[in-house]
C-alpha cells in the first residue's frame, strides 16, 4: 500500500472509531435518545471526514515531503475511510434496542481498532500488545469522559 494511502486510513480509521465511540456514548447517556445517537453519527461520518481530510490535506502540504498526488491519496483515503467507520456504527442501530446497540458498537469499535494496531504493530516489528495496549486505552479513557460528559449535560441541562 502507498504510504500516502496508508496514512489516510490509518487516520481514517482510528478518528472514525474513537471520535464516533465518543460521540455516540456522550449522546446516549446525555439523551436517551436514538434519533440524537443516529443523528450524530451521520454528523461525525460527513462532517468529520471532510474536516479530517483536510486536516490531512493541510498537513502533508505543510511537510513538503510529498507531491500533489500524494497529498490527494492522503486527503481522499482519509475521507473516505472515516466516512465508512464512522458509518459502520449505524448498522447496530437498525438491529437493536438504543443501549444493546452502543454496547455492540464498543465492541465492534475495540475490536476493530486491536485488529489494526495488531497488522499496524506487526508491520513495524514492534509487540502488537504494547501497541494495542496504549491506543485501546485512550479509547477506553475518551468513552468514559464522553459517559460522564453526557451525565453532566443530562443532568445540569434537562
Amino acid at each position: 500500500m502507498r504510504e500516502s494511502i496508508k496514512i489516510g486510513v490509518s487516520f481514517g480509521l482510528t478518528s472514525g472509531i474513537i471520535t464516533t465511540l465518543g460521540l455516540m456514548v456522550g449522546l446516549e447517556t446525555g439523551t436517551g435518545l436514538r434519533l440524537a445517537v443516529i443523528g450524530g453519527i451521520l454528523t461525525i461520518a460527513i462532517a468529520d471526514a471532510f474536516s479530517d481530510a483536510l486536516g490531512i490535506h493541510m498537513s502533508e502540504e505543510s511537510s513538503h515531503r510529498n507531491g500533489k498526488k500524494a497529498i490527494w491519496e492522503a486527503t481522499i483515503a482519509t475521507f473516505l475511510t472515516k466516512l465508512i467507520i464512522a458509518s459502520s456504527f449505524i448498522i447496530a442501530f437498525l438491529f437493536f434496542a438504543l443501549q444493546t446497540a452502543v454496547i455492540v458498537n464498543l465492541i465492534w469499535g475495540l475490536v476493530l481498532l486491536m485488529a489494526f494496531n495488531y497488522i499496524l504493530a506487526k508491520q513495524r516489528g514492534e509487540k502488537p500488545w504494547m501497541v494495542i495496549g496504549e491506543h485501546v486505552l485512550i479509547a477506553i479513557l475518551v468513552v468514559i469522559i464522553t459517559f460522564f460528559v453526557g451525565k453532566f449535560v443530562a443532568y445540569y441541562f434537562v
